[in-house]
């Protein structure tokens, strides 16, 4: 059980991300990192071992300029444990996109495989998130795109719903473009959407986005994906067929719990 946060708004995101890291704490003691992109498309990254105050300083903060990006608070439950595994992870092509993942993909194994052997594509941990990171970027890759649109990101993601077996809610960070959520066809992983004035907030729990001001609009639905781009415009979209809502009942019963 890990936690996961995206914001994109109009101003500096870094701080209410790392705010949002500490009421999400409880998700995950082992690591934490963020990564913030600019509009001129640069991305600026911390993450480490460790809780979140320790791992994000004051020097580190400062660093962190953005008006989008990800964070996440790690639970071992795939992969080992090391810095190496800490999120967001990142891949530079195309583009430059930078994921947190909650949840496990039980055919990661088989994907992996998959990807070294036919598409020789990488993988530098045993890590599921990497192996999701890797799918993702080579079904971008296999859209053909001239300019990246909407409709190339959403049928990349058709197919990685149409791969991947398992539990997950992610929250993807694409340089130059915005963030890309999406939650797994059975509903497992919670993620819930939510808005305060022109800025949008996506988390694990809505905990997160009563702490720091925004109005609970919707849980993400299962099989759907959502962009929220640069310029403050949400894009929604029903990428695989939903399945039986099976949401995990320790995820569930957090949720839930802060909303009572």
């Amino acid at each position: 059980m890990c936690g996961i946060v995206g914001i994109s708004a109009e101003t500096n995101v870094a701080a209410e991300i790392y705010d949002s890291l500490l009421m999400l704490q409880h998700r995950g003691q082992d690591a934490a990192g963020m990564v913030v992109c600019d509009l001129d498309g640069k991305l600026k990254s911390r993450k480490s071992m460790g809780y979140v105050r320790d791992v994000f300083q004051q020097n580190h903060m400062e660093k962190l300029i953005g008006s989008y990006g990800i964070g996440h608070v790690r639970y071992p439950t795939a992969g080992g444990t090391g810095k190496e595994f800490a999120q967001p992870m990142y891949v530079n092509s195309p583009y430059g996109i930078s994921i947190a993942h909650n949840g496990n993909l039980t055919n990661a194994k088989e994907l992996a495989n998959q990807l070294f052997h036919a598409e020789m594509r990488h993988l530098n941990t045993d890590s599921d998130s990497e192996v999701l990171l890797k799918l993702f970027a080579y079904e971008l890759y296999k859209t053909n795109f001239k300019s990246l649109k909407n409709k190339h990101v959403f049928t990349a993601l058709k197919s990685v719903f149409s791969q991947c077996d398992g539990g997950y809610a992610v929250v993807m960070l694409i340089s130059g473009v915005g963030i890309v959520a999406f939650r797994d066809p059975h509903g497992i992983r919670p993620l819930v959407l939510g808005q305060s004035k022109s800025s949008y907030m996506l988390a694990s729990e809505s905990a997160a986005l009563n702490a720091l001001g925004y109005k609970f609009l919707y849980d993400v639905k299962p099989g759907e994906a959502i962009i929220l781009d640069q310029n403050g415009k949400v894009s929604k979209r029903q990428c695989i067929k939903r399945n039986t809502h099976s949401p995990c009942p320790v995820s569930y019963t957090h949720l839930r719990a802060h909303d009572t």
